[in-house]
């Protein structure tokens, strides 16, 4: 845990500056080493900062995860301005299965949150290892946190603050609940309020950690928008459930669809099949792809990545393969590109590559 001090004084040094943060740590390797070499006012009270934070976290039994971590959300770590360090409580896996971040409007209507609360119960039915994430608001945020928890499948809350506090206060419970299966995850420090513009910074790890956002109910303007906007920045695939015309409360989503933005879907069914995800019900098959015979036709990068997909039946992010095989992720790019044009792996949406069977 004592490694993540110097990832903590940078967050803290940049608090607005996030990308330089991201520049020096890509520059020098690590953020220790990226601390030895920048000479800023305010390094000091940042340093000392970050170990009365590392005290905090030791003495509240909280997760961190940093950029060099391994198990760091592999999702995030695509988007340009991923988070430098997550603070985590709870029994959170957010690198397992599938996820899927559900937002929406502060003011739902009884349909909006009719819809969601099915929407994630259609999910548990299909699918064996789903987890739902969203910002814990009012409306249709909490609605499928609660969802979640009713099914028994794990919510990840992102908060606009750091975890010694919950707001909305009122959902202090349900975030106690979340922690048995799931839990609260947020980049900021203990101490910080839930301001304005951190909702806007929040909305990105919501976008960021899922494979796949879906917009129930939203009005014409408002945060699940942007979090709408960040998904497709971060090329995740985006959907929303559409709404009768002229209606206030649907709008946002009429809108992202009729503008090409986002996928139309009524049903968690139209999701899993617009992802190509396997359900309960798939048959598994079992993987005939052999690839002892390739040996003379692949380079070894590609056969590297080939053993790699050969034991992942529901196929890998690239991402992970990123992280598994150590390889530049251009690399990496590239070889799975040459290989899909070879016929020996498929893309599916939202970064993901499966061998394809013999």
């Amino acid at each position: 845990m004592s490694n993540a001090l110097y990832d903590i004084a940078l967050s803290v040094l940049f608090r607005t500056k996030l990308r330089k943060s991201l520049a020096l740590i890509g520059h020098y390797g690590s953020a220790e080493e990226a601390w030895k070499h920048i000479d800023e006012p305010g390094m000091r009270e940042a340093l000392l900062r970050a170990e009365q934070e590392l005290a905090w976290i030791h003495e509240h039994g909280i997760q961190v995860w940093t950029l060099s971590d391994k198990d760091y959300p592999y999702r995030l770590l695509q988007c340009p301005d991923r988070p430098i360090v997550l603070y985590g409580k709870g029994d959170m896996h957010p690198s397992e299965g599938y996820i899927v971040s559900i937002v929406g409007t502060r003011r739902p209507t009884e349909r909006g949150k009719e819809l969601t609360t099915t929407f994630v119960k259609e999910l548990h039915e299909q699918l064996e290892q789903v987890t739902i994430v969203s910002g814990g608001a009012y409306g249709i945020d909490i609605t499928a946190h609660r969802a979640a928890m009713d099914c028994g499948i794990p919510t990840i809350i992102v908060p606009a603050h750091g975890l010694d506090r919950i707001y909305p206060y009122a959902h202090r419970q349900d975030a106690i609940r979340a922690l048995g299966n799931g839990g609260i995850l947020t980049e900021f420090t203990s101490g910080n309020e839930p301001l304005a513009q951190n909702f806007i910074q929040r909305n990105r790890i919501v976008a960021g950690l899922a494979d796949a956002v879906v917009v129930v109910e939203s009005r014409e303007k408002g945060g699940s928008l942007v979090t709408a906007r960040m998904a497709i920045d971060y090329n995740r695939d985006l959907f929303a459930i559409p709404g009768r015309p002229n209606d206030p409360s649907s709008c946002g989503c009429n809108h992202l669809i009729r503008d090409n933005k986002a996928h139309l879907i009524d049903s968690a069914e139209d999701l899993i099949g617009a992802m190509g995800w396997k359900t309960r019900t798939t048959p598994k098959k079992a993987i005939q792809t052999s690839i002892i015979g390739l040996t003379e036709e692949v380079t070894p990068q590609q056969r590297k990545l080939l053993e790699l997909l050969q034991e992942a039946e529901d196929g890998m992010h690239i991402n992970l393969l990123v992280m598994e095989t150590e390889m530049p992720y251009s690399d990496v790019a590239s070889e799975l590109m040459m290989m899909e044009m070879q016929g020996m792996v498929r893309s599916l949406p939202g970064g993901v590559y499966r061998i394809i069977d013999n």
